[in-house]
């Protein structure tokens, strides 16, 4: 008798849940503002969520070794698909971008804690109601590795060296054949 009270309570609980989320998306009473930060559980469910969720998709991706030339044609890519958003070293995310929520982050620091792959794998995904579009539909495999690579790359970067990537070297903005950003 005690185990049918205990899956009792059990599904009773459930059902309670169900019925205060569904309260809640259908009143509109969570605020969705991008001024709004998340509250603390909807903030950590996020988070957690997308660390999980990038892990588990990056898993079976296996990286190239990343080459110097491989970081030097990604400085252009970038610098201009990325940089707007992410912000450089010594560079500012433009003024736009302060207003997101979730604020994207500055890749120089927050790319050491995931891999190439899981780098390669949000550059040609995306993240869904994030701000941050898919660019595998416009561009091949080759440039987005190219972006993971001088991801990577910036972790150890000094602002001169980031400033004078795209200064005169060779590297630059490519699409697939005949394809524009699509953001």
């Amino acid at each position: 008798m005690r185990w049918n009270s205990f899956i009792a309570g059990f599904v009773a609980a459930i059902v309670l849940a169900l019925v205060i989320a569904l309260v809640v998306i259908l009143s509109g009473a969570y605020n969705v503002a991008a001024t709004d930060r998340h509250n603390p559980i909807a903030a950590w469910a996020f988070e957690t969520t997308f660390e999980n969720s990038v892990s588990r998709q990056a898993s079976a991706i296996a990286a190239p070794e990343l080459t110097p030339a491989m970081v030097q044609a990604g400085a252009g890519e970038y610098k201009a698909m990325c940089a707007q958003c992410h912000g450089g070293i010594g560079e500012e995310r433009a003024g736009f971008a302060q207003g997101m929520m979730p604020r994207p982050p500055a890749l120089a620091a927050s790319a050491e804690h995931l891999s190439a792959s899981e780098v390669f794998w949000l550059v040609k995904h995306g993240v869904k109601m994030s701000g941050m579009p898919a660019f595998g539909p416009t561009h091949d495999d080759e440039v987005v590795w190219n972006i993971a690579a001088f991801v990577k790359a910036m972790t150890g970067m000094s602002a001169d060296r980031y400033a004078a990537y795209g200064a005169g070297e060779e590297g630059g903005h490519h699409h697939a054949a005949g394809e524009g950003h699509g953001h």
